[in-house]
């Protein structure tokens, strides 16, 4: 099972690790917190941003061979620090919900799915987005009351991704929302990264779930993050999203794993 804060989260951080354990032939679960009703995103007149986003979640989830979608109907908390003032947030936000009970929501699912593994975020939410944080408590926590014996903190080796991104600021204009210097908390540090999976193999259904999330591309008055890496040529995109990190708290220092459920020698 994967759990995300948003529709589109998935395709970002987890897509290739999912659509490899589904030809595999697991069953794999994709389970959001929100509809993401808050982001930003360029509507047609009559449109609902939560709808668009859930029907375009359905579509990644197709792409990537999920057997099951789910949302916990939370509001969405928006982008600012910490969700901005409580009067800006709906009244069910996730980061005002009650964590133990948003906990054992998702633990209701992961024992009817009698899930092996569970991924979330780092405790950072990876860039630091309060949904994303309140993804790695609740499901952390929901983890433990269902049981479920491994669970992976989806991040971003952050090393050589500052490096790659100081450099590219010198040939190119960010978006706002892509300030370099906020990568440089984010994430998680190379050292503590327990798994790194290849998934190069499935980098075109990564990409095609990135694609499906059309009303995240737009918005704004710059080009979105998606919409920037929607960009990146078919060759260079396979050797930059090639691979997909992980933490496992709990397992030795030095520990390197190349798949979601390669154990530690004991």
């Amino acid at each position: 099972m994967f759990f995300h804060a948003h529709p589109d989260d998935e395709a970002l951080l987890t897509a290739g690790t999912m659509a490899m354990l589904a030809a595999e032939g697991h069953r794999v679960v994709l389970v959001v917190a929100t509809a993401g009703e808050r982001g930003l995103a360029e509507m047609e007149p009559g449109e609902e941003l939560g709808e668009t986003r859930m029907k375009e979640l359905y579509t990644s989830a197709a792409v990537l061979g999920c057997a099951r979608v789910e949302c916990l109907g939370y509001g969405d908390s928006g982008l600012s620090p910490k969700g901005g003032s409580a009067d800006e947030r709906p009244d069910n936000a996730f980061i005002d919900a009650d964590s133990e009970e948003a906990a054992k929501a998702l633990a209701a699912i992961l024992q009817e799915e009698r899930a092996d593994l569970l991924a979330i975020y780092d405790p950072a939410g990876g860039y630091g987005h309060p949904d994303h944080v309140q993804v790695h408590r609740v499901g952390k926590r929901a983890a433990q009351i269902a049981g479920t014996e491994i669970v992976l903190e989806a991040t971003v080796n952050r090393d050589p991704l500052v490096r790659l991104l100081k450099l590219a600021s010198r040939f190119y204009t960010f978006p706002p929302e892509f300030d370099v210097r906020t990568f440089e908390s984010a994430y998680s540090p190379g050292e503590s990264i327990t798994h790194r999976v290849n998934v190069r193999k499935y980098t075109k259904q990564k990409r095609a779930s990135m694609a499906a999330h059309a009303s995240q591309a737009s918005g704004g008055d710059s080009d979105r993050t998606l919409a920037v890496l929607l960009k990146v040529p078919r060759p260079l995109y396979r050797f930059v999203f090639g691979t997909e990190w992980y933490v496992r708290r709990g397992l030795p220092e030095g520990t390197r794993l190349r798949h979601p459920f390669e154990q530690w020698p004991k």
